[in-house]
């Protein structure tokens, strides 16, 4: 695993879900907040993000929208003043009905979510903006484009094999947005921690193989600098040493294997760089406030997330 692969399969949750929205005329609908991620991909002719809190963004075809911290929002035909967007928009679901026969829709979107579980954040995924405008810019991320072709090929005749391809081909979207956002940031810690040549290549070591026995030295000579180079750098971008940071991610993903499997707290301390259950659970208590065990159980009772 990587970096960016682990951080956003740590709090995912069940399977993405997407709807294709086709409207005429004036129109404009409320999306409220949720316990996830959301995007929307423009694929007919255009229309206006208007967030919660922040400036409306004019979205044009193939440009897309990643929402990444659930924010409530409207989407509309036109820049709307928020007070007048919240007052005039009709709920999101009202907006899927069929819009007329196809050749005359003026405005067609791919809007979906993805369910995640917030409560353990990397800080890759914390430190994602708002909202993540991608527009449609000749020769820019040409592996987002073909995700987006594909979507909407798979959208446009369903074939054999869709119910697979559709959840996958959503998956690979997420993924590639976020790379894009980390191509085109100008700031923020995380796009410069993983161009760190440094920085990088002990984070690809570590989250290869968290169950290692990891120790300064052998993560350095990974790394191919000092031990005092690493620690010093390590310590700079990511904001705590190598080894603490080692710890945490340890017991994140103990954490979503006690969330996501039924193995055994041994099995799960093999898996994860824990000599016994006992130290485990120790230094899950400490990070977390609370055993496994218990953390599992309030896992299990706790109510389905809303997509």
């Amino acid at each position: 695993m990587d970096v960016v692969s682990d951080a956003i399969s740590t709090v995912r949750l069940g399977q993405p879900s997407s709807d294709r929205v086709r409207v005429n005329g004036s129109w404009c609908v409320r999306l409220a907040p949720y316990g996830g991620a959301g995007f929307h991909v423009v694929l007919k002719g255009g229309c206006w993000l208007l967030p919660d809190d922040g400036a409306p963004v004019s979205l044009s075809v193939g440009d897309a929208v990643l929402i990444p911290h659930g924010t409530g929002h409207v989407m509309a035909d036109a820049p709307l003043d928020p007070a007048l967007a919240l007052k005039k928009a009709v709920p999101f679901e009202k907006a899927l009905a069929p819009a007329g026969p196809l050749d005359q829709v003026e405005a067609e979107l791919l809007c979906g979510k993805y369910r995640l579980d917030c409560s353990r954040l990397h800080p890759l995924m914390a430190e994602l903006p708002t909202i993540i405008h991608l527009p449609n810019r000749l020769g820019a991320h040409p592996e987002l484009r073909a995700a987006i072709d594909l979507l909407a090929g798979e959208l446009n005749e369903r074939r054999p094999g869709a119910c697979i391809a559709l959840p996958n081909l959503l998956d690979l979207l997420l993924i590639y947005m976020v790379r894009a956002w980390m191509a085109d940031a100008t700031s923020g810690a995380w796009p410069a921690i993983l161009s760190d040549p440094v920085t990088a290549a002990a984070l690809r070591a570590l989250h290869s193989d968290p169950a290692a026995p990891w120790t300064n030295d052998r993560l350095a000579t990974e790394a191919g600098v000092s031990r005092p180079t690493l620690a010093r750098r390590f310590t700079t971008m990511v904001g705590r040493p190598p080894m603490a940071y080692l710890t945490w991610w340890r017991l994140t993903r103990a954490a979503t294997l006690l969330r996501d499997t039924p193995d055994t707290l041994a099995t799960i301390a093999d898996q994860v760089g824990y000599g016994s259950p006992y130290a485990l659970s120790h230094a899950f208590q400490r990070e977390f406030g609370l055993t496994p065990g218990r953390f599992r159980t309030q896992i299990a009772t706790r109510p389905p997330a809303t997509p």
